[in-house]
């Protein structure tokens, strides 16, 4: 077992709060920060501290791949932790994105080797030969854009807007209700030019604005979210795709799956968030980064999907609350623990091997295994290897709440 301090990334939408309170810092980091890294991605391995020694997170792992991972998950992931676990901390909206899919990625990653592209260059699409599926998972009231709205409702939302400038755009989807219509308009919006662009969107902010004044609130949440990203990215084809995509509200403790092909943006809030070990993004707007429309209209699904749809199953084993998802990588669960034993467990035993990384978001944890102890304060982790299959986790203090990530073969 080791002790894991996350990696701070400080994207420019990030909050100068947020994680600065979850580490329980006195004050507000100079610089928005975004997320907190809690694993072996080369991009920003987790220190993990022994008590006698710190090394990277994938340090420890590389030194001896089978006796962290175990054998298994070591030969079926080429000796790398297959998932990484963030905390994400919104301020702003994030850019437009989608992820490809495992294949999609290997065949990427080949072809822009051979043309000869930089792995880090700013026009790479692909930064590794790996898909990116990914679970989150509410801290707070967490916002998002998840996947293509159902047809009929967003051919109702474009006519109740009341916009002459959509007319167009509204019979072409009216006329094909199905996933090829919704790829003609969305094609269509996202290589207008800025000229065009600078008049449609204008026109359907002001339709946003009389659809609020008349009172109506249907489609009041989506009308909001266009009014809010249209202040900020007003020539940008990314706010038209709110008129195109669920708006989805998550309350602490709710989550949302994320596949392949899945068009999304988040908005705003804090989450857990866990993902397949890659840092593929296909954007699509809403972002001064790279942004390549014939790659992400190759690995879009135009399939409509509800937030039913993308929300994970979710089923309770003794004190812990699992998140299933449909990937091999990773699996994710909550377990709150009561110090006092009142109200809930004041210990959970997990009695299988790891790879697992369990992070502490409120109070603070003991984890006692056969050789060691090891507190776990709030905003930090803890490392559990294959080598320690027997750890039992304490509640420190009166209420104490931590998330597990782990590969799914592995209990």
């Amino acid at each position: 077992m080791r002790l894991l301090d996350g990696v701070v990334r400080p994207y420019a939408w990030g909050s100068r709060t947020a994680l600065a309170d979850l580490r329980g810092l006195p004050t507000p980091s100079a610089h928005p920060e975004a997320e907190l890294w809690f694993g072996a991605h080369p991009a920003a391995p987790a220190p993990a501290h022994d008590g006698n020694s710190t090394a990277t997170l994938l340090e420890v792992i590389d030194s001896d791949p089978a006796g962290q991972l175990g054998a298994q998950c070591a030969d079926q992931f080429g000796g790398r932790l297959p998932f990484l676990l963030k905390v994400l901390a919104a301020e702003e909206p994030l850019s437009l994105q989608a992820h490809p899919s495992l294949e999609q990625a290997k065949e990427g990653f080949a072809r822009e080797n051979a043309q000869g592209i930089e792995v880090g260059a700013a026009n790479r699409n692909y930064r590794d030969d790996n898909h990116k599926p990914e679970l989150v998972v509410a801290l707070t009231d967490f916002d998002a854009l998840a996947g293509f709205r159902d047809i009929a409702d967003t051919v109702e939302l474009l006519r109740v807007l009341q916009v002459p400038e959509l007319d167009s755009h509204l019979g072409m989807l009216a006329g094909q209700p199905d996933p090829q219509g919704l790829r003609a308009l969305f094609t269509t919006w996202i290589t207008l030019p800025e000229s065009a662009l600078s008049v449609l969107i204008p026109a359907v902010l002001a339709g946003a604005i009389r659809y609020l004044e008349s009172g109506q609130t249907q489609f009041a949440l989506v009308a909001r979210t266009l009014l809010e990203i249209g202040e900020n990215y007003p020539t940008d084809p990314g706010v038209l795709a709110v008129l195109l995509l669920n708006r989805v509200a998550l309350k602490p403790g709710q989550g949302l799956f994320l596949p392949a092909g899945n068009l999304h943006a988040y908005l705003g809030g804090t989450a857990i968030e866990v993902m397949a070990n890659s840092d593929n993004v296909l954007r699509g707007g809403l972002t001064p980064k790279h942004v390549d429309v014939p790659e992400l209209l190759r690995v879009l699904d135009f399939t409509p999907v509800t937030p039913a749809d993308i929300a994970p199953t979710v089923h309770t084993v003794n004190a812990e609350m699992i998140y299933q998802a449909p990937v091999s990588e990773f699996r994710l669960s909550k377990v709150e623990l009561d110090g006092t034993g009142m109200r809930r467990p004041s210990s959970i035993l997990f009695d299988v091997p790891g790879p697992q990384i369990l992070l502490c978001t409120s109070g603070s944890i003991e984890l006692r295994g056969s050789a060691k102890q090891l507190l776990v304060p709030q905003g930090s982790a803890a490392w559990i290897g294959d080598d320690e299959p027997d750890v039992v986790v304490h509640a420190a203090s009166a209420h104490s709440t931590f998330f597990r990530a782990l590969v799914p073969g592995n209990f």
